[in-house]
Order: C-alpha cells, then structure tokens, then sequence
C-alpha cells in the first residue's frame, strides 16, 4: 500500500476520485487503479465502489435486456425495470460524487466488503 504524497495536491487526488465514480466511464480508471495498486486505501476503496457498482449494473442491464424480447407478457416489466436500475445507477454514482465534494467518505458497507472480498 502506497503512503499518500504530502506534495500531491488534494485537489487533484478528488477529482481522480470524481473520476472514477463518473458512470460506465469511470469503471475503467478505477479497474486500472486496482489492478496496479500504486494509490492510497481510500482512493482503493473508491475504486473498489465503482467497480463493484459498473459490475452490478452491467449484469443486471445485461440480463433484464436479454429476458425482455423472449417474454411478451413481462416485456414491458423488464424494461421499465431495466430503466429503474440505470437511473439508479447513475443517481447513486452522481450522490457519491457529491459526498466527495463535501469531502465525506464514500462508504455502502455491502459494497465495501464486497469489494474487499472479490476485489484484492
């Protein structure tokens, strides 16, 4: 684990965090940022949020799109469904950029040791 740089300005390391929590986009800086390792515990943990969150919603997004063609009857359900988990995806991701505005931490307990447990 990298001990953070005194010299490094902190507002360069938020936005790298504003980043990584920008929906769809930010999941391939912040899988970059895991799979090299070289960042702080918080900076981790945010990445381990974003990853987790891009993953969660792919596999949803993925599945109720594949179910809606074959099913006439629930077509619809799914892809209004489909339509709630996107909008929540994106609020959830834009709520947690606000929290780092204000300079609070970025913390969904699941989806921290979650991301402990898969993302090491």
């Amino acid at each position: 684990m990298k001990t953070p740089d005194p010299l490094e300005n902190q507002d360069t390391r938020r936005l790298r965090l504003f980043l990584y929590l920008v929906p769809v986009l930010g999941f391939f800086p912040a899988l970059w940022t895991l799979y090299r390792g070289q960042r702080d515990e918080p900076e981790q943990a945010v990445s381990r949020v974003a990853v987790i969150l891009a993953f969660g919603w792919l596999f949803g997004y993925t599945l109720l799109n594949a179910g809606a063609p074959e099913s006439d009857l629930w077509a619809i359900r799914l892809l209004i469904t489909n339509s709630f988990l996107t909008s929540g995806y994106f609020l959830l991701s834009i709520w947690l950029m606000v929290r780092i505005w204000q300079r609070q931490t970025v913390e969904l307990p699941s989806f921290n040791r979650l991301g402990k447990r898969v993302l090491k």
